[in-house]
């Protein structure tokens, strides 16, 4: 390890705070009624519950989602025997993956005990306590020891990742491993190196998958594990004991189909790799060196497909795809245990996510890399974050179908879209707007074709048969990008391609943009030349023209000159006067819409109104309920300054059009989002609750409240939606996201579908 990552190890485990898990309180304790509440003597009636019911501590604690993560520091990866002490880091670490991968609470607790029924002892009285346990880093085979009794005595998961998450990532990729080679899972040979805790569990379950114990053949530290053999011999490793001559992994290795190193470095050498089957599989997972280097077994074998535990090469396989969401799905149907059924839909899980299209967030995470269902892409990456969407479901219908769930989860659609909220918080948000497009699909151009958010959009809704999808740009720069990117994308069969060098179309649209901008300085002459050079406007008159139902321009240039050929083509709404832009944030807290973000940089008082019936309207196209607050730096008439005096204006304009419309103000922020601090002042407000609709009184002050939010509150944004165009139709900014720019597509295809039912 290098002088440098020790000091920044060592600075990140210290500052600002030492160490790297904390607790936060989840309810307020503000004043002598929280306290009531929280305490005594409020504290009792939730207790009384428990007492009548123990199954309500569900409800009334945070034990349904606490896992406590459990060592004694006797065998912690590349670490060894520490002791429990020095073990808190890793214990913490595994802590903050538990909440960042699937929303977990954690407490680690360090045990300075070796004797295994001591240990035990002491686990088993903290059932009260905890959801589930995490054993981490205990030797064996005392950790099969204390596993064992300790499954007997609690009636909650008790789990150790060391053994069975290596078990299940491994379990896995040797699924898909073996699918890519066409290989029948009970005729290969395997052969492993290392007779440890992982490695038998790795053999367990491979066998409960279908791996005839007969054709696994297991070696350790002191060879072929045989009948008869006296050294390091336990009940454990001696049920894969056989009858052989053979002493020495080089004896065994001989048309082996698969390799499982859980051991050490370089115990298997290019010549032995030769001498293995056709196609072999070789999981080299020792750490941090495995026992062959990828590219030693790949010079011996080129037909090899190899895993290792490392991040710097294909196919990790990493505890972290499955650990913390088998517990997840655990936690939350109830289950009293993690059973094989549940385990195994764990790993068929995992194996089936491999074969999904990659996400944007994964591809950012492995820039570089080709991640698309193959030899050097056999399993998910650690930082996939469908992980959580795809296991848990699966995890919690095992134990639902096994017996083993305290509590059914009746609607599996709502519980995958409950866990969307570790994979994208606009998820929620956006599912009806989804909904819409699915079963009304509208043909959605795209003016940015060449851009990898674009044709990653496009190759999502796609797929979702969400849109028929026509692409402008350039042929050859598409194809590059479709290429360089790995999407599985194909001219002519997924899309429709607009190549403005070969369109044979201009003639007449020409035409039509010079009747349009004749009077705005624009000649004939130069009408298509325009067209040609300007995918804004050649869109946006297809557009107009009516060969597309709704458009995204975007995301490359600037957001006034996509509007100004937008606004001029398309036009407005029937009766509008004012256009706006409005951009939605998605955070933890809330959801919150704000306007106008980028067009009206000073507006009226009636703009005001104006802006605020149409983002209003667009607000209850997401199936919420517009709550609008008029924001200000004055609060209910406490100063007479212009814009005060504007914002004032437009709430009694709003409430003569628009009596139904809950809108308050004019206010500040604080006070829009804050009920209590509202009814301080102005106890009689119209509003109630929090606002989600906050209209400022011009451009700078907006958009500046947008950026604020979204970056204060880690928020999702979608937008900027366009609001009083005659066609739907929106610009990406030029930091979206694919995951944005899919959002706002989206969002523009179902505005086509509503203006259908209009």
């Amino acid at each position: 390890m290098s002088d440098d990552l020790r000091e920044s190890a060592l600075h990140y485990h210290q500052y600002p705070t030492p160490g790297k898990l904390g607790t936060y309180a989840t309810k307020p304790l503000a004043n002598q009624r929280d306290l009531a509440l929280a305490y005594s003597p409020g504290v009792a009636f939730a207790c009384e519950e428990i007492v009548s019911d123990p199954n309500t501590a569900a409800n009334y604690t945070s034990r349904a989602n606490l896992v406590g993560v459990i060592s004694n520091g006797s065998a912690v990866l590349g670490l060894g025997n520490i002791g429990a002490l020095a073990s808190k880091p890793v214990m913490e670490g595994k802590g903050v993956l538990f909440k960042q991968f699937a929303g977990l609470d954690v407490f680690d607790i360090e045990i300075d005990q070796a004797d295994p029924d001591k240990l035990v002892e002491i686990i088993a009285g903290l059932e009260p306590t905890f959801g589930a346990i995490n054993l981490e880093d205990i030797k064996a085979p005392e950790c099969f020891i204390v596993e064992e009794k300790l499954r007997e005595r609690m009636n909650i998961p008790v789990f150790h990742d060391d053994q069975h998450g290596t078990a299940i990532t491994a379990a896995a990729g040797v699924l898909n491993g073996l699918k890519l080679v066409e290989k029948d899972i009970s005729t290969v040979k395997v052969v492993t190196s290392g007779a440890g805790a992982a490695a038998l569990a790795c053999m367990d379950l491979l066998v409960t998958m279908g791996v005839r114990k007969e054709n696994i053949t297991v070696t350790d530290i002191a060879g072929v594990v045989y009948r008869g053999r006296k050294e390091h011999i336990n009940p454990y490793n001696s049920r894969y004991a056989i009858d052989t001559e053979a002493r020495t992994l080089d004896d065994v290795i001989d048309g082996a189909d698969i390799f499982l190193g859980l051991s050490a470095p370089g115990v298997l050498t290019g010549d032995m790799v030769k001498r293995m089957a056709d196609k072999p599989l070789i999981f080299a997972m020792a750490n941090p060196t495995p026992e062959i280097m990828p590219e030693e077994a790949k010079a011996a074998r080129p037909d090899a497909i190899i895993a290792t535990g490392r991040s710097d090469f294909p196919n990790q396989l990493n505890n972290v795809l499955c650990f913390p969401f088998i517990f997840r799905g655990a936690l939350d149907c109830g289950a009293t245990t993690i059973n094989e059924a549940m385990k195994i839909a764990c790993v068929k899980a995992i194996a089936e996510l491999a074969h999904a299209e990659v996400s944007e967030v994964v591809a950012n995470a492995y820039q570089g890399e080709t991640l698309k269902f193959g030899p050097d892409y056999i399993i998910p990456k650690p930082f996939d974050p469908r992980l959580v969407t795809a296991i848990p479901p699966a995890v919690a219908q095992a134990a639902m179908d096994s017996g083993v769930a305290m509590r059914r989860i009746e609607d599996m659609d709502a519980y995958r879209d409950k866990l969307n909220r570790f994979v994208f918080r606009s998820g929620s948000v956006m599912k009806g707007v989804f909904n819409v497009i699915r079963k009304n699909p509208r043909r959605l151009i795209f003016a940015g074709g060449a851009d990898e958010r674009v044709l990653r959009s496009v190759q999502t809704l796609q797929q979702d048969n969400c849109t028929y999808p026509l692409v402008i740009g350039h042929k050859t720069s598409v194809e590059h990008t479709i290429r360089e990117v790995g999407l599985d994308l194909r001219v002519g069969r997924d899309f429709e391609l607009i190549d403005p060098s070969n369109f044979e179309g201009y003639g007449d649209l020409a035409k039509d943009y010079h009747q349009l901008l004749g009077r705005s300085g624009v000649w004939p002459a130069d009408a298509e030349g325009i067209l040609r050079n300007n995918a804004t406007a050649l869109a946006a008159m297809l557009l107009r023209r009516g060969d597309a139902d709704a458009m995204i321009a975007g995301p490359r240039g600037n957001f006034q000159e996509h509007f100004k050929q937008i606004r001029s083509i398309v036009g407005l709404q029937q009766g509008v006067k004012c256009p706006a832009s409005m951009n939605l944030v998605i955070m933890e807290s809330g959801t919150y819409f704000v306007a106008d973000t980028y067009i009206n940089y000073q507006p009226t008082a009636d703009e005001i109104v104006e802006i605020t019936m149409m983002a209003s309207e667009q607000v209850r196209r997401f199936g919420l309920t517009p709550k609008v607050a008029l924001l200000s730096h004055s609060n209910f008439g406490g100063s007479n300054h212009p814009s005060a005096i504007m914002m004032r204006q437009a709430r009694d304009i709003l409430e003569q059009r628009a009596p139904q419309l809950e809108v308050e103000g004019e206010m500040r922020v604080d006070a829009a989002l804050s009920e209590s601090i509202r009814d301080k002042m102005f106890p009689y407000s119209k509003l109630n609750g929090e606002a989600n609709l906050l209209i400022a009184p011009n451009l700078d002050a907006a958009n500046i409240l947008f950026k604020g939010i979204k970056v204060s509150g880690r928020g999702v944004s979608v937008g900027p939606i366009l609001l009083g165009m005659a066609k739907p139709v929106h610009i990406l900014s030029r930091t979206a996201s694919s995951r944005g720019t899919v959002n706002l597509s989206a969002l523009a295809a179902a505005d086509a579908a509503f203006a259908t039912q209009d």
